[in-house]
């Protein structure tokens, strides 16, 4: 079982306890106000009222026995640097910070964190991907040139293979799975005949999506 530790009890800090302890992970979260932490008692093994930017508070919860720490502090930007530095300089495995603007990103990054979640600005690009299309149904960025995106089977593809339609070489997807209301299916044969009315996982480029979707 894994375990983590949360500091910052705001909306993010909530949403990511909640989801944690849905899969049975072990949790402790610190706040500098008890009223933060209340609810979410029912939800962790452990919870502190404290100043995390003070490194003896810090040292008092064996930073090093944590797999992740977040730190999800919204309200004060130079709390969130020193807390991230610290969190390191006490042996954390792993340390992610939550961000509000790029310019914190390449911050936290450099003092220490190794990923950064920037919550507002990956769902504005995944609502703008998905809006500017008829054709994709949603989208996941992988961090790189790669993203999943879920798209509607044309009318031309329909009863069509995927090795029929040679979706590598002539579109540059792989097809990973199709999609019938809430069912997934993994694609694992390129014998697999596309129906219609369901929809495609695909990977690849964003500029080949569209390409494909116009």
């Amino acid at each position: 079982m894994k375990s983590f530790l949360i500091i910052g009890m705001g909306h993010f800090g909530h949403h990511l306890c909640r989801s944690l302890a849905k899969m049975d992970c072990e949790i402790m979260i610190v706040d500098e106000k008890e009223e933060a932490i209340e609810d979410m008692l029912p939800y962790v093994v452990s919870a502190k009222i404290g100043d995390c930017t003070n490194i003896e508070v810090l040292k008092t919860f064996d930073i090093p026995s944590f797999d992740t720490c977040f730190v999800c502090i919204g309200e004060n930007f130079q709390n969130s640097l020193e807390i991230t530095s610290l969190l390191k300089e006490c042996g954390a495995k792993k340390v992610i910070s939550k961000a509000d603007r790029d310019i914190q990103e390449k911050f936290l990054l450099r003092n220490g964190a190794d990923a950064v979640i920037y919550p507002e600005k990956n769902m504005a690009e995944r609502y703008a991907v998905r809006e500017s299309s008829e054709h994709i149904f949603d989208y996941i960025n992988l961090g790189s040139e790669y993203s999943i995106f879920e798209i509607d089977v044309l009318d031309r593809w329909v009863g069509k293979t995927v090795k029929d339609l040679n979706f590598r070489v002539k579109y540059n997807l792989v097809v990973l799975a199709t999609k019938k209301g809430d069912e997934v299916k993994p694609v694992i044969t390129g014998e697999r005949r596309f129906e219609k009315d369901e929809h495609l996982l695909v990977l690849g480029k964003e500029d080949d999506v569209r390409r494909l979707t116009r």
